[in-house]
């Protein structure tokens, strides 16, 4: 079963706060998700591998550490996941991104795909699936089914919020998948929203109703 991690570092969490405030605006709630993201990135990115060099200081030389070679991809889920790229690419720019798109539909719930671009090696990247809301998990769990479709061998999943329905899911379909996330709330309402949550975070990132 893949693990599931919390981050309850105290910046993430006042971010997470005012990122959850209604009167927040776009503009702000915007850097906030991408200040979210880079603290974020930097725990998800601890266990990446390193190897030793050898480097000249302007005093002497001496043995340093550098990432072993192990490549990154970002997948956004459309379109909310765009707001959680920058952030991570701040810190990791060489990663290449590509895209899911879907959509839930308001009916059924369920995901329905619309776009997908990938950079060509995905089997040789460990790819870090990204959508700030993790709410029935149906459209996580089609990316992920998705990616692996095309050769995805290795995955985690990135998200600020997630409903104990959506973590459930995403376990039972994919236990190889660790979970990372800011907060889990109590539950999904009869629309399938997060409570409390945060509202759409597409509209609230790009300013549409």
């Amino acid at each position: 079963m893949g693990n599931l991690y919390i981050f309850d570092h105290p910046l993430i969490q006042h971010k997470l706060t005012y990122i959850r405030d209604k009167q927040t605006g776009t503009k702000e709630f915007r850097e906030l998700v991408d200040e979210v993201s880079l603290l974020m990135a930097y725990e998800i990115t601890r266990d990446l591998p390193l190897q030793e060099v050898e480097v000249e200081t302007p005093v002497t030389t001496c043995k340093s550490k550098v990432i072993a070679g192990k490549k990154l991809g970002l997948i956004p889920i459309l379109r909310a996941g765009i707001g959680m790229v920058d952030g991570f690419l701040s810190l990791i720019p060489s990663a290449k991104v590509g895209h899911v798109g879907l959509y839930r539909d308001p009916e059924t719930l369920q995901p329905v795909e619309y776009y997908l671009k990938l950079p060509s090696d995905i089997q040789d990247r460990v790819l870090i699936v990204i959508d700030p809301m993790l709410a029935t998990g149906g459209s996580a769990e089609a990316a992920i089914t998705a990616l692996k479709k095309r050769g995805a061998r290795q995955m985690k999943l990135m998200c600020l919020i997630a409903a104990p329905e959506g973590i459930e899911k995403v376990r039972a379909e994919h236990p190889d998948v660790d979970i990372y996330v800011a907060a889990i709330d109590q539950q999904l309402d009869e629309h399938g929203y997060i409570v409390p949550g945060l509202g759409d975070a597409g509209d609230r990132l790009f300013g549409t109703k």
